[in-house]
């Protein structure tokens, strides 16, 4: 299958700027999209009907696909299985928790081993002569909720990554259900899974179609949805981890909040507002200041918190001889 690029530079809008003593050094250009509580578009910025590739942030709406073909995961689980977790032991421990229940084990995964991003656990495995392994791969928690539901199914264990498995089907039916809107393209992820092209606006329809569920509605995929909502907010240390913005933001505000690679963020307030965005240079640090800013502007979150938030997040500051000298800012 074939499908045309993400949106060209002209079609972006300016969502962020660098700053420097007063000078704008650099502007982050990019599409956002913003719904109400109750899914009308309230805000748009650049071409959000443009075809993206939702990256991890396509993670929350696997994570619903896991549980509704028969993973029966909660709590902390529940929250790993749509986390980018920064491989620390505590993240590695509750993966190896996760493929203990189903009789698997961390060589059970598909995802390539990798290092943990978490730099003082990535030292003390480097001084232990510690390698690379799949469990400190990001993407350990989608894998472990993928092969949970494959055990529970009976499906083989080895193949879970192929487009064609009985899971992979699965998750395309719900993901088309949860975002309104056919697949238009399946290219294979960072971690080796199969990650799918979609508009802008069809990522943030199936964001929030997922926060606004109920724990008590007669659709599984909406009961699904709320309780993944609670399992973030709840564990908001499982989906990124020390210092990770998305654990930063679900923490200070009590979003639901996920990232993913090449710049693109969705986030959605306890009120419901809900917003999808993709940085055009793939760049992720300016997303989720973006995405609360644009929360903030919609009345969702209050805009003195949010910038002192911003003040005081050491990955927005701009540095000169080792001192603050400016800061990334929204521009929307």
């Amino acid at each position: 299958m074939t499908f045309a690029e993400t949106f060209p530079a002209p079609a972006g809008a300016e969502l962020a700027v660098v700053e420097r003593g007063g000078f704008v050094e650099s502007r982050h250009i990019g599409s956002a999209v913003v719904l109400s509580p109750d899914g009308e578009v309230i805000a748009s910025h650049g071409d959000p009907s443009a075809l993206i590739l939702p990256r991890s942030s396509l993670k929350p709406l696997q994570a619903v696909a896991s549980v509704t073909a028969g993973a029966a995961l909660t709590g902390e689980y529940l929250a790993l299985s749509t986390a980018s977790h920064n491989g620390t032991d505590r993240h590695a421990n509750a993966v190896r928790g996760m493929l203990a229940d189903i009789g698997l084990s961390e060589d059970d995964l598909r995802c390539p081993p990798s290092w943990p991003s978490d730099s003082a656990t990535r030292h003390e495995m480097v001084r232990d002569r510690a390698e690379q392994a799949r469990i400190r791969h990001n993407c350990s928690g989608k894998h472990a909720a993928m092969l949970t539901a494959c055990r529970v199914n009976g499906w083989d264990t080895e193949s879970y990554l192929d487009s064609a498995h009985p899971l992979q089907t699965h998750m395309v039916e719900v993901i088309e259900r949860l975002t309104g809107e056919k697949i238009r393209g399946t290219v294979v992820d960072g971690c080796g899974a199969p990650v799918h092209a979609m508009s802008l606006a069809a990522l943030a329809r199936g964001i929030h179609r997922i926060a606004q569920g109920s724990e008590s509605s007669p659709f599984a995929m909406h009961r699904v949805g709320a309780a993944l909502v609670r399992a973030v907010r709840d564990h908001g240390w499982a989906v990124e981890g020390p210092g990770g913005d998305d654990t930063a933001s679900i923490e200070r505000f009590g979003v639901f909040s996920k990232k993913g690679a090449e710049g693109v963020q969705v986030m959605v307030a306890p009120s419901g507002t809900t917003v999808a965005l993709k940085m055009l240079d793939g760049s992720n640090r300016a997303g989720s200041l973006v995405a609360l800013a644009l929360l903030a502007r919609a009345g969702s979150l209050e805009v003195q918190d949010v910038a002192r938030a911003a003040a005081q997040r050491p990955g927005l500051r701009v540095l000169g001889g080792g001192e603050p000298v400016g800061i990334i800012r929204a521009s929307v």
